[in-house]
């Protein structure tokens, strides 16, 4: 009888335990998505995004887009990735292509996104987070193929690498790794390790928000997008001549324009001083949803690993000009 009771108290005091594990880790899944969200000025805003979609997600899904494209049923690659997300709780090392395949006659077949996906609170989320980052990646976009002599407009991807074409790199994902100038800090960007003077691409349009030294960044470039949805960091640029000669502050920039060139500039108070020990180009994107967001404690910067091993798939070319010694887009 004492064995029959001592298992019961401890069936019961497990039960307690594991109650309580469900209650916490309730509570905590509440307060994280309600963190997702933050009421500015009456309205509901969305203050946190984790980008986490893999190389072969993105293409996959762009390639639904992008095929689909003046069909009768146009596929939204955002619709596909927001579904994806909500199926994988948001880890994509659970990432299958029949997933996409399957999602995607659905949609060809007419199939709104909202009645496929259940949950719509999650399904807003994603669909708005992600339009803020991609909704401007596809597009129409002018391209001049080997066997033709005129450009041709097609829909695809229009935006480019940081880094100019036929121009190498190396790089690894390095998002929120330590770093110490100044103060302990998490990398809120994505490093393109490459030789000095390597020509900075315009990822996309937008205007010059931000020009001149940071003593983080050194040398830099701040771009708009149109929308005001996206900020563009470039940093670490080129001594004594880090921007382009037609780069000014508050004017438009096209997408694929040279904007500036790679150096090591930075960690330091003083203006024009390579503190950094290896030539690369740090580039960073920041989603505003609300303007007191783009300068506060709780700033919105995103992986970019995978969209820069995206954005190779377009990258822009570039001529020199022997007497400026400037590189410009190949018209």
């Amino acid at each position: 009888m004492i064995f029959i009771r001592l298992k019961k108290s401890s069936i019961l005091l497990m039960s307690a335990i594991v109650f309580s594990c469900c209650f916490i880790l309730g509570i905590n899944m509440w307060n994280h998505a309600d963190k997702t969200y933050a009421q500015i000025d009456g309205k509901k805003i969305i203050n946190y995004v984790k980008f986490t979609p893999n190389l072969e997600a993105l293409q996959d899904c762009m390639e639904q887009d992008i095929s689909t494209y003046n069909t009768e049923h146009h596929v939204n690659w955002i619709d596909i990735l927001s579904y994806l997300s909500i199926k994988y709780g948001n880890k994509y090392e659970k990432y299958d292509k029949k997933d996409v395949t399957g999602i995607s006659e659905k949609l060809k077949q007419g199939q709104p996104i909202e009645d496929i996906v259940k949950n719509a609170k999650l399904l807003s989320y994603y669909k708005e987070a992600y339009t803020a980052v991609l909704g401007e990646f596809l597009g129409i976009r002018t391209v001049k193929h080997k066997d033709s002599e005129e450009p041709k407009e097609e829909y695809g991807l229009k935006v480019y690498s940081p880094l100019a074409k036929t121009f190498p790199f190396n790089h690894c994902d390095d998002f929120g790794a330590s770093r110490s100038f100044g103060y302990s800090r998490p990398h809120l960007g994505h490093d393109m390790m490459s030789a000095v003077g390597t020509p900075v691409i315009a990822v996309e349009s937008g205007y010059v928000e931000a020009m001149g030294w940071n003593k983080y960044g050194g040398w830099r470039i701040g771009i708009r997008s149109t929308d005001k949805k996206r900020y563009y960091y470039y940093a670490h640029l080129r001594q004594n001549k880090p921007f382009h000669i037609n780069l000014k502050l508050n004017e438009n920039v096209e997408a694929g324009e040279v904007i500036g060139y790679v150096g090591r500039t930075g960690y330091s108070t003083h203006e024009n001083v390579n503190n950094i020990s290896q030539s690369h180009l740090h580039w960073g994107l920041e989603l505003i949803f609300d303007e007191s967001q783009k300068e506060c404690n709780n700033e919105i910067w995103i992986d970019l690993y995978s969209i820069t091993r995206l954005l190779e798939k377009n990258k822009s070319s570039v001529r020199r000009d022997p007497d400026t010694k400037e590189f410009f887009k190949k018209s």
